[in-house]
């Protein structure tokens, strides 16, 4: 038992660093591609190649979300993956190019209310991802279902460095913004091939898996996804419409985008966490699912230090990034990495009760959080303005949490380890110390700053007696395994 239980979790820790690494390619391309698209189609380009990709990204990632947990827990759950497969792909298809055909059509009404007449045509030829994305998310979601934890970072890293190498090279051959669009197209085709390489789904292929029973998990998993959509929004969007500048929106935004880091962590982790639970529990391995998920809630209460260091260090953080004309945003920071910590638990509680056959349960404890995030930001942001939105958010976000711990003890009477939590706030207390009182004589030092730091946060642990000999052995078996790779790769 306990073998199998080090192999489970080595494998988790092992596929979180890899997917983890491979998302995290998102932030320096990211900010390439920005850089050279800003520099290449000007303020007016951007901003309409920004505007259509904002509106199709919404489409995918609501049409993906719809049966993304579900395709994880059901393929996990068989060792004949390939029924349920096919009609994945074949309801991803479908609903995919249904909606692509109508935004193809309601492209020029569209473009008439936003006030962007060329914002027709680029529509429209976005339109042609939707369906390539949405076929890449299945194949890769079923990936993860068959614990292809490696397959599916590498697919993830091919569709990054990609997307830079395309948008780049049709953009300086004066392609502009469609030659932008072609390059987020040209990176999704590019990601469906390996998922479909690593995962041949026979799609055309009759399926006999009955709809009802895979709804029966979609739906309220679907309604969870969108009502924290929402939610994740709602402050910003509140912000402005009770009376706040442009200026507090940017201030606010630029907040939100340096909260995101955490997110990339959750969503490394919890399909991973999801995959591995369902074949435990196929497996009617139930106390190591247990065991399993009392990690996972632990984990996500030894990453608080994080929240603790982004707080100390947000002025220096903000003025080496935005400038000194952002540093309204650190406060602002200070809040909403709380917040993102808290969605976090969410969203691995979440991962767990779909795991148990609970899909309706996250639904339920979300349903109320955005009542009252709404209530909160009527009554505060008047008074407060956007620390006030940030408050708001970071303390539904952590009543959230809470909620979440509490049915995941009703359903298994496990909670997160008590010991984790008071070492993890005497390690937040430390280093917020640290970070508060280190002086810093150039912006640029700031992340040497952060580097220490991050690296101080498993020292402490260690020294305080947070892992034990297995622990250790495990995380020094992943980072040999992981310079092995490096300098086989090299």
């Amino acid at each position: 038992m306990k073998s199998t239980a080090t192999q489970t979790n080595r494998k988790i820790l092992d596929g979180t660093v890899w997917v983890f690494l491979a998302e995290g390619l998102l932030l320096p391309t990211g900010l390439i591609t920005a850089g050279v698209l800003t520099r290449q189609l000007g303020p007016a380009g951007y901003g309409l190649f920004t505007l259509a990709s904002v509106i199709v990204a919404w489409i995918e990632w609501s049409i993906t979300s719809i049966f993304s947990r579900t395709t994880i827990k059901f393929v996990g759950e068989t060792s004949d993956w390939k029924p349920i497969g096919a009609l994945v792909v074949q309801l991803h298809l479908a609903v995919s190019a249904g909606v692509a055909l109508l935004l193809w059509v309601l492209t020029p009404a569209l473009a008439a209310a936003l006030h962007e007449p060329e914002l027709d045509n680029y529509l429209r030829l976005f339109a042609l991802d939707i369906p390539i994305f949405s076929l890449a998310s299945a194949q890769r979601n079923i990936l993860i279902g068959r614990g292809q934890f490696r397959e599916r970072a590498l697919a993830t890293a091919g569709r990054w460095t990609l997307r830079l190498l395309f948008i780049v090279l049709l953009v300086e051959l004066g392609f502009s913004v469609s030659g932008a669009i072609l390059g987020s197209i040209g990176a999704s085709l590019v990601e469906y091939l390996i998922t479909g390489y690593f995962a041949p789904v026979p799609w055309l292929k009759r399926s006999n898996v009955p709809l009802r029973s895979l709804f029966g998990y979609a739906l309220p998993l679907f309604g969870f996804a969108m009502t924290m959509r929402l939610y994740d929004k709602l402050d910003l969007f509140l912000l402005k419409f009770l009376g706040g500048s442009a200026e507090q929106s940017g201030i606010y935004g630029a907040a939100q985008n340096l909260a995101f880091i955490p997110t990339i962590l959750s969503i490394s982790f919890s399909p991973l966490l999801l995959s591995s639970l369902s074949r435990l529990l196929a497996a009617g391995e139930l106390s190591q699912a247990k065991q399993l998920s009392r990690q996972a809630l632990r984990l996500i209460v030894a990453l608080l230090p994080i929240g603790a260091i982004t707080a100390a260090t947000a002025p220096d953080i903000i003025q080496l990034i935005y400038g000194e004309a952002f540093l309204a945003t650190a406060p602002i920071l200070s809040l909403l990495i709380f917040s993102a910590l808290g969605l976090m638990m969410i969203s691995v509680g979440t991962t767990i009760l779909t795991a148990a056959s609970k899909p309706s349960w996250p639904l339920v404890i979300a349903a109320p959080l955005l009542p009252l995030a709404a209530y909160g930001h009527w009554w505060i942001i008047p008074t407060w303005q956007a620390q006030g939105a940030a408050m708001v958010t970071m303390l539904v976000a952590v009543f959230g949490a809470v909620l979440m711990v509490c049915a995941i003890y009703r359903l298994w009477q496990i909670l997160p380890p008590i010991a984790t939590l008071c070492r993890s706030l005497l390690v937040c207390g430390a280093l917020y110390l640290l970070a508060s009182y280190w002086p810093i004589v150039s912006p640029l030092w700031v992340l040497p700053q952060l580097l220490v730091l991050g690296l101080m946060i498993p020292v402490l642990f260690l020294a305080l007696g947070e892992f034990n000999r297995q622990e250790i052995a495990l995380a020094g078996s992943v980072l040999t395994t992981l310079i092995t790779s490096e300098r086989q790769r090299q």
